[in-house]
């Protein structure tokens, strides 16, 4: 089961592999969806109990949460994969040192973001052209989000080295305990406390700061193989180190910067909403919420992906990576078409559950954002499953230059929403940005196991 005799970890370098990237997705995905049900609701919170322009003032800064924390995500999953091959090659020592520089890196990530961007929140939100009716309860939400960002880091750290040894449950378990108090906090601070926008950042620093707690007491007292690098015998694991800190940043920074890269694309796209009209802001943030709500499963599936492709390359099979992506491909593909049912037949009510009584044009606009996305989500399933596993078997780099796809495919559909294609374009804006990526993706994976292949027969030949 594991090769650290804990039934809470999978060793996913044994069995058939799509089912087991089924058994180590399924709490991912639950938890991708219930976190969903939670930004969902405090969407729902936000848009009916303050007012539509808040909800579009939370919607205006979502390229800038995707720069940063998009960032802040994966250079954590990044960090995190260097430990996954450790466990897979059954070298504890090495997954000790891996799991302590890392949170030293996570430490100093913490302190840079979250100075820099508090400082920049509003040049951010003007160099986006928010809209002046939108601009302070903008400034307000981003600027809380942004003192957050040590919670975002502690919590998507865990949650990455929980499942770097196959643990995807307990992140899930913690996570539904933290948004179900999430939307608790919600209520009461925008409707008891009358908090407004702020309110509902504050809930989801709150929720972040108990999921990475929890995430953290169970490694640590539950899980051996982090539980036995406590012992003072071992404690020298802890102590900073050159060799394994330049691994992480080689694995972890690219991989931060590639979520990054591909979120200028999405500040580009946020400009040509922005200067669209406030109108054009509120659909679209309300037919991107469902979008999200969708399409993170997709990418859940994609993380699995990133710790089998890990546990697989340090067990030398690159024959089950193979056969991964081939599993991989076809979960997402059955998801894909019923995601696209579930869309063409409740698309509007699925509006109207997050505008409400909004203007008729509005959702109007939101309806068909989502319609024309859902025929997209093939190209963006199967991107996850190819993006994750280059990152799983350590080519970061490569991940960054598909984010440059993304990058170019959103900064396509912004000017020709700009030059005279209007909303439509943005609505086709993401399609483009997935499709660069992907193309790029298939072939560099292709490219990279080839070679693993001739280094592991080189390797052999030597030994033998």
């Amino acid at each position: 089961m594991s090769n650290s005799n804990d039934a809470s970890t999978r060793d996913l370098t044994q069995g058939r592999p799509i089912v087991q990237i089924l058994l180590f997705s399924i709490p991912l995905v639950a938890g991708t969806l219930f976190q969903q049900v939670y930004s969902f609701a405090d969407s729902v919170v936000v848009g009916r109990l303050i007012s539509d322009a808040a909800l579009g003032a939370v919607g205006t800064t979502y390229s800038l949460n995707f720069l940063t924390l998009g960032f802040v995500q994966g250079a954590c999953i990044g960090f995190s994969i260097p430990a996954s091959q450790a466990f897979g090659a059954k070298d504890h020592a090495e997954f000790r040192r891996y799991v302590y520089n890392g949170a030293w890196m996570c430490v100093i990530l913490s302190v840079v973001f979250t100075i820099t961007f508090t400082l920049l929140a509003r040049p951010m939100l003007q160099l986006i052209s928010t809209p002046d009716d939108l601009m302070d309860m903008a400034w307000q939400y981003i600027t809380v989000i942004f003192l957050g960002i040590p919670s975002a880091v502690l919590y998507n750290h865990s949650a990455a080295l929980l499942r770097a040894v196959g643990d995807s449950r307990h992140p899930f378990y913690f996570l539904v305990i933290s948004c179900a108090i999430n939307v608790c906090f919600d209520v009461f601070f925008i409707v008891v406390c009358h908090m407004g926008v702020v309110g509902s950042a504050l809930g989801n620093i709150i929720g972040q700061v108990l999921s990475a707690g929890l995430n953290c007491w169970w490694a640590f007292t539950r899980i051996p193989i982090f539980r036995e690098s406590l012992s003072p015998a071992l404690r020298a694991d802890m102590r900073w180190s050159g060799r394994h800190v330049r691994r992480l940043a080689m694995v972890g920074l690219p991989m931060g910067f590639e979520y990054s890269v591909s979120a200028i694309g999405a500040v580009l796209m946020q400009n040509s909403i922005n200067l669209l009209g406030t109108a054009a802001v509120t659909a679209q943030t309300a037919g991107e919420k469902i979008r999200q709500l969708f399409t993170l499963p997709m990418e859940s599936v994609g993380m699995a992906m990133a710790t089998y492709a890990g546990q697989n390359l340090g067990a030398k099979r690159l024959d089950r990576i193979k056969q991964g992506l081939v599993s991989g491909t076809v979960i997402q593909a059955v998801y894909c078409v019923v995601c696209f049912v579930v869309i063409r037949l409740f698309n509007r009510p699925l509006v109207g559950s997050v505008l409400g009584d909004a203007d008729p044009r509005i959702t109007d606009d939101a309806a068909l954002y989502l319609t024309l996305i859902s025929c997209f989500f093939i190209i963006h399933g199967t991107l996850m499953i190819f993006r994750n596993t280059l990152q799983g078997m350590g080519y970061s780099t490569h991940a960054i230059i598909s984010g440059v796809g993304e990058l170019a495919g959103r900064a396509l559909g912004a000017w020709l929403a700009i030059v005279g294609y209007g909303y439509l374009a943005i609505c086709y804006s993401n399609p483009l940005a997935w499709a660069f990526a992907l193309a790029y993706c298939m072939v560099m994976v292709t490219v990279m196991i080839r070679r693993k292949r001739r280094e592991f027969q080189a390797l052999e030949a030597r030994t033998a």
